[in-house]
């Protein structure tokens, strides 16, 4: 950054990666321009504030971000309790970017639409490591501009980019125009969505927490609606995985919300599809049928899509990447947290050298630094940027010391899609979790088939 020492740093998303790395570059007397495409600070966490969070507070705090918020007079949560979504937002982050050092270099309603070197494009190299980027934005005044900044920290996250209910990672056929009977990923169907799902024909698909949630909160929402049917749709051959150890399972709130699910299917409330890959959708005016590989059917009102996300990367067409060809994180990363084989507690930790890029100075953090695969931990998220940061401001020590234990006693889910953090509505059993546990309190995952991965029937 020495040729561009003047300029911003460009933080990409206002989100709890976002602006912890705004506060460690404040820190370091670096200036960052923070640039969320929604509303407010955390708007994506906004949208499933109903979830419960299957880790602590204290894992989901940074350091950095604590620092200032104290220096205001804030004062922390209970380390060990276990926030919603909406305590994330409400008590964390809006406080944090309500701080007139973060609110007045934070700029809502402003979508990153493209990534580049000023003047070059990705083909060119002479002088590109000491070329400023430009990072054009859609503004919510309708106005498009450039931004000229010195480096540039994409913490957008994957939220936007669910991945298909179709096999082989493509859509199923109709799965675009059915669009108006496919719900978001974690739909709030007890509470604000309640209207969508009550005595409605609704499909779930998915084999992994966030689906098993949904179900349960379904089967609630089913005991005051009766008139609700509740459907269940996987691609494997079993739903063994999702139902967990049962009374034998190492973590009870586990083995009994896996347990919980696995009675609903065996009493008949939830109807279970196995082996169940989806291949089209046929939009109808009253309903939309769904149809899988082998020709088998079904007939559903709304579809909730518990498959997962995916990162957004057209944004970055001309930045030179070097991604994992599997998961689609940055290329050294990949192998250390590919799903086939770790779960979220075994990922090592992690800094600026492994989630560098070719083009010097442009980093992928947080969920969106992971890709495809489905167990980032905030905490990896917040040593990610305290590392970039060190690096931004020529720290290489600091940079190339990262420090992160991480609890290996859970295992992550296959179709989670938000993170490991996100995963888990509450219900009467008691506070549900993603994947990944800590050592207190006892929280829920469900198991993956390997000791350390995930199973290969998805």
């Amino acid at each position: 950054m020495d040729s561009a020492k003047n300029l911003p740093v460009a933080v990409i998303g206002a989100g709890p990666v976002g602006l912890a790395a705004a506060a460690h570059l404040l820190e370091r007397g670096l200036e960052p321009l923070i640039l969320e495409a929604g509303t407010t600070a955390g708007a994506a966490i906004d949208q499933w504030r109903h979830i419960r969070l299957f880790s602590p507070w204290r894992f989901n705090l940074d350091a950095a971000a604590v620092r200032l918020l104290e220096s205001a007079g804030w004062e922390a949560p209970r380390p060990t309790a276990l926030p919603y979504g909406g305590e994330l937002v409400d008590n964390y982050l809006a406080p944090l970017a309500a701080l007139p050092e973060i609110a007045s270099r934070l700029q809502t309603g402003a979508r990153v639409v493209a990534v580049t070197r000023a003047g070059m494009d990705k083909t060119h190299t002479r002088n590109r490591d000491t070329t400023p980027f430009t990072v054009r934005v859609e503004h919510a005044d309708g106005e498009t501009r450039d931004h000229t900044v010195a480096a540039v920290i994409d913490a957008s996250g994957t939220w936007s980019r669910r991945n298909p209910l179709g096999t082989s990672g493509l859509p199923a056929i109709g799965e675009d125009t059915a669009a108006d009977r496919i719900s978001a990923p974690l739909p709030d169907v007890t509470g604000r969505d309640r209207a969508a799902f009550a005595g409605r024909r609704v499909l779930v698909v998915g084999a992994g927490h966030s689906a098993a949630n949904t179900l349960t909160s379904l089967a609630d929402l089913a005991r005051e609606e009766p008139e609700t049917r509740i459907l269940w749709a996987v691609r494997g051959a079993s739903a063994a995985k999702v139902y967990g150890g049962g009374d034998a399972d190492g973590l009870p709130a586990r083995g009994q919300l896996g347990g919980r699910v696995r009675r609903l299917v065996e009493a008949g409330k939830i109807e279970l599809h196995t082996g169940f890959g989806i291949s089209s959708l046929k939009s109808l005016d009253s309903h939309v049928t769904v149809e899988a590989a082998d020709g088998r059917t079904l007939d559903a009102d709304i579809v909730v899509p518990c498959t997962g996300f995916r990162p957004d990367l057209d944004i970055l067409r001309e930045i030179r990447l070097e991604l994992d060809p599997a998961v689609e994180a940055p290329r050294e990363l990949g192998p250390l947290i590919d799903p086939e084989f770790h779960s979220c507690g075994t990922v090592p930790p992690h800094g600026a050298r492994l989630l560098a890029h070719p083009d010097k100075d442009f980093y992928i953090v947080g969920m969106k630094s992971y890709g495809r695969a489905p167990t980032f931990l905030l905490a990896t998220g917040y040593e990610q940027v305290r590392s970039v940061v060190a690096a931004l401001a020529g720290d290489r020590e600091a940079a190339d010391t990262v420090q992160l234990e991480l609890p290996e006693t859970g295992v992550c889910s296959t179709d989670s899609g938000t993170s490991c953090d996100v995963p888990a509505a509450a219900t009467a059993a008691g506070p549900d979790s993603g994947c990944c546990t800590a050592p207190e309190p006892v929280l829920v995952g469900f198991p993956t088939g390997l000791s350390h991965g995930r199973s290969g029937g998805n």
